[in-house]
């Protein structure tokens, strides 16, 4: 079957922060990539607005530079990088400036009314600044959109959307006061990810799964986003915002709503976000008691990653010598619905850990009997399937098999799916594909504003918890898998079996033995 190209109608971008680290790293190869793709026209304006004092040309050569430093550098097409840039322009203002927006207006116009397709009638805001500087954006662009009466107006709002429930209420009231709910775009570029994606085709298309995908079947599902570096020059944003609000309550409540939604009534951004909002809104907020029992915060200590030694949390650029913020965060959470109810949900993210891996595994019940010799399955563990999310995507399922051989013995073997070998398709980037999905105007796989509130009002329930020390700080050294406390969680996993030792991995390792029963009915 023939695939669905998708192009834009002529455009503008207006990017709030062009000459900052995720223009450069992020949007500027994005682009490109749509640009040579075919997805965007010839006529796309693309305006960076910022404060330094750049020209056009400076500007260009700049976003140039970034690409050629990147993936796409490799084969670089200058044809695609020139129609890009026919349209590139740069204004130099400030968010608190009104003159800024008027410039940006005007030079739109300028550029759109020499072209007849006008390009800058439909615009693309797109804040990549410090999120210290979105009410003032938000309410400049706002009045300026209504100002305006052609064409589509769009906002995209990076991560982190408030720094708690207050702030993104906050927010959310300022960006309906001018826009409706499928105006705006609150990104959150691990919803572009291939992997995530698939969730839901691999959940709703293929009707192995759906059946056993509940309580009678699911014994506990972990969610893990690890990273293997510090905090590095961000030491001062840490300090005001540690793991908790800056993973859990965006990236990993996103993966989990996901892995744990109800099928959707059409594929449409409504229905699906409306099933989002569901599952959050099934985790019961946790009680003084609760918190202490199901979480663990952790901050590393000095130790080695990959055979050098790494200086701990507190000896980082912009933190405090006796910070108390948490760099591990590690959740035991339920969701009180039909499918889920007394399913633990494990959720884990930190820095310094000892590789970069997010995923998510899904670990399946033991069968209730087991017809074989203790001597036939020493080594047999629980089924469980695996979704690699990075750094490689795929899927990997793990069953029962008999060994090679003349005696009977049954262990462990992996199916496994990767993108790289599967498909000869090239993965789209994340904000490549969130990119064309806001220019085309699809919201599904960005964060409605009821879902971001609702997610903050959990993560705000154990911030509290926290800030009153009912979870005392662990200590962990950089380069294992965080504080010894976190495998506690696992205790409510009924197939989990005894701890794990060394560097491995806890949450790995106990994933445990499918167990014979020592009953004799005879």
């Amino acid at each position: 079957m023939k695939r669905r190209f998708r192009k834009a109608d002529p455009f503008s971008i207006v990017i709030f922060g062009g000459t900052g680290d995720l223009t450069h790293r992020k949007l500027a190869p994005a682009l490109y990539r749509l640009m040579l793709d075919g997805h965007l026209p010839e006529e796309t304006i693309v305006c960076g607005v910022a404060r330094r004092d750049w020209s056009d040309e400076y500007f260009r050569d700049q976003l140039r530079e970034a690409v050629l430093a990147g993936p796409e550098g490799k084969d670089f097409n200058e044809d695609a990088w020139r129609r890009l840039t026919r349209n590139m322009v740069y204004v130099r203002g400030d968010a608190d400036e009104p003159g800024t927006y008027s410039r940006v207006d005007a030079k739109l116009r300028e550029i759109g009314q020499s072209m007849e397709a006008r390009p800058d009638r439909n615009r693309l805001y797109y804040l990549a600044t410090l999120p210290s500087l979105y009410e003032a954006l938000i309410t400049s662009i706002g009045e300026l959109e209504r100002s305006r009466n052609e064409g589509w107006g769009r906002i995209v709002v990076e991560k982190p959307f408030g720094h708690d429930l207050e702030s993104a209420v906050r927010l959310n009231a300022l960006l309906a006061r001018y826009f409706e709910e499928n105006q705006v775009f609150r990104i959150d570029h691990y919803l572009g990810k291939e992997t995530v994606q698939n969730i839901l085709v691999f959940r709703f298309a293929n009707g192995i799964f759906e059946p056993i995908w509940n309580r009678h079947y699911i014994d506990h599902v972990q969610i893990t986003v690890a990273e293997s570096i510090g905090v590095g020059h961000r030491g001062a944003f840490y300090e005001e915002a540690g793991a908790l609000r800056d993973m859990v309550q965006n990236h990993m409540l996103q993966l989990l709503s996901l892995i744990a939604m109800e099928a959707p009534s059409s594929f449409d951004a409504r229905a699906i976000r409306n099933e989002k909002v569901k599952v959050l809104r099934s985790m019961p907020l946790p009680t003084v008691e609760s918190i202490a029992r199901n979480t663990v915060r952790g901050q590393y200590t000095t130790g080695r990653i990959g055979g050098e030694t790494v200086p701990g949390y507190r000896d980082e650029p912009g933190v405090a010598p006796d910070s108390q913020v948490e760099t591990f965060a590690a959740l035991r959470v339920g969701i009180e619905n039909w499918r889920w109810a007394g399913v633990p949900f494990l959720l884990r993210t930190g820095k310094r850990l000892p590789e970069r891996s997010s995923k998510i595994v899904v670990s399946f019940k033991c069968p209730p009997h087991l017809a074989f010799k203790r001597s036939m399955v020493p080594e047999l563990r629980s089924n469980t399937l695996v979704i690699h999310i990075q750094p490689r995507e795929g899927i990997t399922l793990s069953i029962g098999a008999k060994v090679p051989g003349a005696e009977m013995q049954v262990r462990n073997v992996d199916m496994e799916f990767y993108y790289e070998r599967t498909f000869q398709e090239r993965s789209a980037e994340a904000y490549e594909y969130l990119l064309l999905e806001a220019i085309l105007g699809d919201t599904t796989m960005f964060i409605r504003g009821d879902e971001a509130e609702t997610a903050w009002r959990y993560i705000e329930a154990v911030r509290a918890g926290w800030d009153e020390n009912v979870v005392p700080l662990s200590m962990y050294p950089a380069g294992t898998w965080g504080p010894q406390e976190a495998t506690r969680l696992l205790e409510s996993a009924t197939v989990c079996t005894g701890p794990a030792s060394g560097d491995d991995d806890p949450w790995a390792t106990r994933i445990g033995m499918c167990a014979l029963t020592d009953w004799d009915p005879s």
